[in-house]
């Protein structure tokens, strides 16, 4: 009965990584039946199995799709691990003289600052694709990557290690179109890029100015984003208006400046603004500006003394 256990095992260690991928870290380490784990504590498996490493032997790896880290939420991580350790192991690997993260960068990261010296690691031997697809996948699991870096490390899976859309889109458990979506945000503007890394500029917001192929006008737009504190469906109006075609300027009179010198008349004489709407013909007509029912009223009681005189 122990030698079919074993042989039961061996298969489910070979399986493949890419089925429990997009399951999240836990897939990749199987725990088994209570019978299974008192036959792994009498023979000698390959599975993973926790230990602890000086955390001066551990470096993370530069592959690592998540760039930016919260500096307040790992001041708060580090103290919780102060009070209470590291409650989830990291995943590493060996490399020539260190162990390289390949998922928990975060929790390395607090463990550092909380001052503790050693960690809970499980070590286990992946290629470089999977090291990327690991990472990336623990990292849209905890929501921890911004949509850039996401999809950077989407780009990264489909030109490095010639994956299709679909193919990501299966290990990581997510659409076709999340992905084509996601990687159309590699089209902006660097700078507008940078601007959505720093969170200046929301997923939504990024999304709807792509359609901008000039880089400048795209930054200027983003940056009026910013500043005004736009929402999305303003930015939606803000873009319908840029694509309306621009009405040719009309062409004033030639004696415009003739009416222009009577507006400042009128107005100096009503003590309100006063616009004169003349035409080629010498028609027109004048707009008298109020602004309360009070002034109003002064401009009716102005304008009939004038007739009354």
């Amino acid at each position: 009965m122990a030698a079919t256990k074993k042989t039961a095992l061996t298969k489910s260690s070979s399986k493949g990584l890419g089925k429990g991928l997009g399951k999240g870290i836990n897939a990749l380490i199987p725990e088994g039946n209570e019978e299974e784990k008192v036959i792994i504590k009498e023979v000698v498996v390959k599975e993973p199995a926790e230990t602890k490493v000086r955390i001066s032997q551990i470096e993370p790896n530069k592959s690592q799709p998540r760039k930016m880290f919260d500096e307040d939420a790992l001041i708060e991580l580090s103290e919780s691990i102060k009070q209470y350790g590291v409650l989830q192991p990291l995943l590493v690997q060996k490399k020539d003289n260190y162990y390289e993260i390949i998922a928990g960068e975060r929790r390395w990261r607090a463990a550092k600052l909380a001052g503790v010296k050693e960690i809970p690691v499980i070590i286990k031997d992946y290629s470089d694709q999977e090291v990327v697809e690991i990472a990336l996948i623990e990292n849209i699991q905890r929501e921890d990557l911004n949509p850039i870096e996401e999809a950077q490390a989407y780009q990264r899976l489909i030109k490095d290690y010639r994956l299709k859309q679909d193919e990501v889109a299966e290990k990581v458990s997510k659409s076709r179109a999340a992905i084509t979506n996601s990687l159309r945000l590699l089209k902006l503007d660097t700078r507008v890029q940078e601007m959505v890394m720093e969170g200046k500029l929301s997923n939504g917001h990024a999304r709807t100015i792509i359609g901008i192929e000039d880089g400048d006008k795209q930054y200027m737009i983003a940056q009026k984003i910013f500043d005004e504190k736009l929402s999305v469906r303003e930015v939606e109006k803000l873009m319908r208006d840029l694509d309306k075609p621009q009405k040719p300027a009309k062409l004033l009179p030639e004696n415009d400046f003739v009416y222009r010198d009577l507006e400042e008349k009128f107005t100096k004489i009503m003590g309100t603004q006063v616009s004169i709407k003349n035409k080629n013909n010498n028609k027109g007509k004048i707009e008298i500006q109020y602004y309360s029912q009070a002034e109003l009223e002064r401009i009716y009681d102005m304008l009939r003394s004038i007739k009354e005189n």
